[in-house]
């Protein structure tokens, strides 16, 4: 049996089906719930879902560190890998695998520290290297920055001071004291030009490393909006290459604390004063072997201290601000 249905469009002649016992069954009209007549608005609704999915995924969980997971993750492994490291002393020097003036106890070397603390000496020992280390730290970064900067914009530049600046950070920096001290004496200034000397490579290549990764699209849109020279190297260029330009900086440091500890191991002056390196050396002159192994874990303690309550926090901050964190530490 057929019929005619008159739509807003043009009339459509439908069809009944009639079934074995007699009555008849109307098709579905297209535009109802259930009929596949509306491909437009379910693809429309897939693709909202699938929008949203990708949003979900893009976004980062950010959430406060409780202080018992910072004491578990942060402060309980290097505290039980120092325990660690002292029950295996302990357990070689009884065990007497060598001469006791070549290992000695834990005790010994706790006993020297106290000494130190007891004379007033500790601090102004290791306030002489730190301070040396910091300031000859800040002097290698105002000088890199720039440096970095325009090794990795000019490419003339590049072309004729990159390979330099690469050779001068893989040269040991004890190789810089002997010259320094010919140079300019036995005195704070040859201290901070062997700091120089290995420092500002190092922070200069991870400058350059960072502006290298930096999209050419985001010059090209500063560039749109008037962003050239100076300003562009400020406000595009620099954060931009700020995670790698942290990594050069961290790495500028440890270049900095050792080529320090080089100098005052081997330049000895009254001048000088007596810092962590000098410290050290004047102890293998004595043959007091406590008192070497103290000028180590301090010199080694120092280092750690730096990264952790400076470079740490920075690296931290920077690629939390990029997304790069899966949770606040």
């Amino acid at each position: 049996m057929a019929g005619t249905e008159t739509t807003g469009e043009s009339p459509k002649t439908t069809t009944a089906v009639t079934k074995p016992d007699g009555t008849t069954e109307e098709p579905e009209k297209p535009g109802k719930p259930g009929n596949p007549g509306q491909p437009g608005k379910q693809a429309g609704q897939d693709l909202a879902g699938l929008e949203a999915g990708l949003d979900a995924l893009d976004a980062v969980q950010i959430r406060r560190t409780s202080p018992a997971e910072v004491l578990v993750q942060k402060v309980l492994p290097p505290v039980v890998a120092v325990a660690l490291i002292l029950v295996l002393w302990k357990v070689l020097v009884w065990a007497k695998v060598t001469d006791d003036y070549k290992l000695p106890d834990p005790k010994l070397v706790w006993d020297a520290l106290e000494q130190l603390w007891l004379r007033g000496e500790l601090f102004d020992i290791v306030w002489t290297s730190v301070s040396r280390g910091l300031f000859g730290f800040l002097i290698a970064l105002a000088i890199a920055t720039p440096l970095g900067l325009i090794v990795a914009r000019v490419k003339i530049v590049r072309a004729g001071i990159g390979p330099i600046l690469s050779g001068l950070q893989s040269l040991p920096s004890v190789a810089w004291v002997a010259p320094a001290v010919i140079w300019l004496g036995l005195n704070e200034k040859m201290m901070y030009a062997v700091i120089l000397l290995g420092a500002v490579p190092s922070i200069a290549n991870g400058l350059v490393a960072g502006i290298d990764q930096v999209p050419p699209l985001f010059l090209r849109a500063g560039r749109t909006l008037g962003a050239r020279g100076l300003v562009s190297a400020r406000h595009i260029l620099l954060p931009a290459a700020l995670p790698g330009y942290v990594a050069g900086l961290k790495q500028g440091w440890a270049f900095s604390w050792r080529s320090l500890m080089a100098a005052e191991i081997i330049a000895k002056s009254p001048e000088l004063g007596v810092g962590l390196g000098q410290y050290l050396e004047n102890q293998r002159n004595n043959s007091d072997m406590p008192g070497v192994l103290l000028g180590i874990i301090m010199i080694l303690f120092v280092g750690i201290a730096i990264e952790l309550l400076v470079f740490a926090p920075i690296e931290r901050r920077v690629l939390r601000s990029r997304g790069l964190l899966a949770s606040a530490r």
